[in-house]
């Protein structure tokens, strides 16, 4: 694969840097709100616009579905919230939406909460179908929260669930993203081509050619995933 195969996705906070961000080449964003807490859900206007000015400039937009920061097991409320949020998302005409719901099992350790995500799913393909368009789903970095004995399992739920990628680091926050290339192969190879394994946090226009080269990989995610003008 050569370097230039690749979608760069720009995680963006509000709407401020998405003209910069697609102008410097981003295909895809990450729409967000409150990156300082890893990211929330965006206002409803504020996907209206964002997604309006990527369709104009051949962009799509994935919408952060998460109701506040801290850990991602949720509160009944708290998914009531993300219901209409993922609806909001599919009318403002988002391409997709990005999610994570975790539990925990008997013993403490998380695992993916089939519960909620189901709810939220199913929520999502009605919403889509209301409005008549397709939705691709993102499944975010709370997966780097589950044990790595567990992840071959969980991405087999999320392949069954519809999720097309999930964004991971590889490992946990705060490592070089060059540390966790042999964990994202060892995803690629479970996901074997069911879903994307989108590796970001750590990457950057610096080092992301070297990054989706070393990998294979067909997506790279990150904040300064393009050189936006000063």
């Amino acid at each position: 694969m050569g370097n230039a195969d690749f979608l760069r996705e720009f995680c963006a906070e509000n709407f401020t840097l998405v003209p910069q961000a697609i102008e410097a080449g981003a295909r895809r964003i990450e729409l967000c709100d409150n990156l300082a807490v890893g990211g929330t859900t965006p206002s409803i206007g504020v996907m209206e616009v964002a997604t309006l000015y990527a369709h104009e400039h051949d962009a799509a937009v994935m919408a952060m579905i998460r109701p506040r920061g801290g850990d991602f097991v949720y509160t009944e409320a708290e998914l009531q919230a993300m219901e209409a949020d993922v609806f909001a998302a599919c009318e403002a005409g988002a391409d997709g939406i990005v999610l994570g719901c975790l539990a925990p099992d008997e013993e403490g350790a998380l695992q993916l909460d089939h519960a909620a995500l189901t709810r939220l799913v199913t929520l999502a393909r009605s919403a889509a179908d209301a409005f008549d368009m397709e939705l691709d789903m993102t499944f975010h970095m709370a997966f780097d929260e589950l044990p790595e004995d567990a992840q071959p399992a969980a991405i087999d739920e999320l392949v069954d669930l519809g999720f097309s990628r999930i964004l991971t680091h590889g490992g946990a926050a705060g490592t070089a993203i060059e540390d966790n290339l042999g964990h994202l192969r060892a995803l690629m190879d479970a996901a074997d081509d069911r879903l994307i394994i989108l590796p970001g946090a750590g990457i950057t226009f610096r080092n992301a050619d070297a990054v989706a080269e070393a990998l294979g990989a067909r997506e790279l995610h990150g904040t300064k995933i393009v050189e936006l003008s000063a």
